[in-house]
């Protein structure tokens, strides 16, 4: 398998889980947070939020810096915006805007909200 593609497959992996979404989210709202700040907000072990940590490092969704003894948590963004470009980008601007209305629309109808 080539690089390029071993490298999106990491991560759509690390998307794929929405534990790493919401480090992704975390880190993203307050960036270079310390692991014991992500597992206070996460509602789990410093032992499984290291292993979706890992993850995500490994997929180059987040990076860290040393600050002292403390590990930061950076979130980055790059990895994202190259699947975008890749996947997304590719359809009408427009016609996805018209796709996400039309969706929004009919579940709002089923659900008794219009």
């Amino acid at each position: 398998m080539p690089k390029e593609m071993e490298e999106v497959g990491k991560v759509f992996k690390a998307l794929a889980d929405p534990n790493r979404r919401k480090v992704l989210d975390l880190l993203y709202a307050n960036n270079g947070q310390p692991l014991s700040a992500l597992c206070e907000q996460l509602d789990m072990q410093r032992q499984s939020a290291s292993q979706h940590i890992d993850i995500l490092i490994d997929a180059n969704l987040v990076t860290v810096v040393w600050k002292g003894r403390e590990k930061l948590h950076f979130i980055n963004p790059v990895p994202i915006h190259e699947v975008y470009e890749r996947w997304v980008r590719k359809f009408e601007q427009n016609r996805l805007g018209f796709l996400h209305d039309l969706k929004a629309q009919l579940e709002g109808e089923n659900n008794g909200k219009t």
